[in-house]
């Protein structure tokens, strides 16, 4: 799928949850929504996109939702490493 239709994917959902007054509550919703209904390549390639472009079309509900992705991904695999070598 093409970047530019992710991006505007990513920053709709956001404009969905951003109508909640608690934007923390919009963000976790964005990226909640992103975890469950995105197939992983695409969350994937927006990532990519995080991390290696200017991120700016992403809207701040968009770009701080793919953040918490990112987080959630290092944490998630970190937590794996330390199961592994503790067995």
């Amino acid at each position: 799928m093409h970047i530019e239709r992710l991006v505007t994917m990513a920053n709709q959902i956001a404009d969905f949850f951003g109508s909640d007054p608690d934007k923390d509550e919009a963000v976790a919703a964005t990226a909640n929504h992103l975890r469950k209904f995105w197939d992983p390549r695409m969350r994937r390639e927006i990532i990519a996109h995080f991390h290696d472009a200017d991120s700016s079309e992403l809207n701040e509900i968009a770009r701080a939702a793919v953040g918490r992705l990112v987080e959630q991904e290092a944490a998630s695999a970190s937590s794996k490493v330390e199961v592994r070598s503790s067995k």
